[in-house]
């Protein structure tokens, strides 16, 4: 049976640290999915067809890498694709607690969905999403935060 796995994520916008744990995770499993979580609650900065063309074309050589839009519970989202893992990246201890959290739910929800923890990279520990919107929203340079390979023009 394959190894699929979930990196589920607003992706608002993909950032080098995300960029970091997918590339270490990718050996470690068969197939690999980005999934972009909708939530119409949420306002995203960048437009969802935008962040998927973004790292789509990031990850365009990698075969057993896919993105993917989902809406709904993840371990939903798991059961739809076959995956059995939730991958998700740890910058800090308030992290570790929050998606500790998260998975020991999922577990619940469904027995079948292990969640994986990567550590980011010490060097991308205070890079998150939020930040580099922020950056971005007060005409800052986000170019040291985001993969080289993905162009903001919006």
């Amino acid at each position: 049976m394959k190894k699929i796995a979930l990196f589920p994520g607003s992706f608002d916008p993909f950032t080098v640290g995300h960029e970091s744990i997918v590339n270490r995770a990718l050996p470690l499993f068969d197939e690999l999915v980005i999934g972009i979580g909708v939530n119409q609650d949420k306002h995203k900065l960048f437009p969802l067809d935008k962040r998927v063309e973004w790292i789509k074309a990031l990850f365009k050589h990698e075969q057993k890498l896919s993105v993917q839009v989902f809406e709904g519970l993840t371990v939903d989202f798991c059961k739809k694709i076959n995956a059995e893992y939730v991958l998700r990246g740890l910058r800090t201890s308030a992290d570790f607690e929050y998606e500790r959290a998260i998975g020991q739910t999922n577990k619940v929800l469904d027995e079948g969905i292990e969640t994986v923890f990567l550590l980011t990279r010490p060097e991308h520990t205070f890079i998150s999403s939020s930040i580099v919107k922020d950056v971005f929203k007060n005409g800052g340079d986000i170019s040291k935060f985001i993969p080289e390979g993905i162009k903001i023009d919006v």
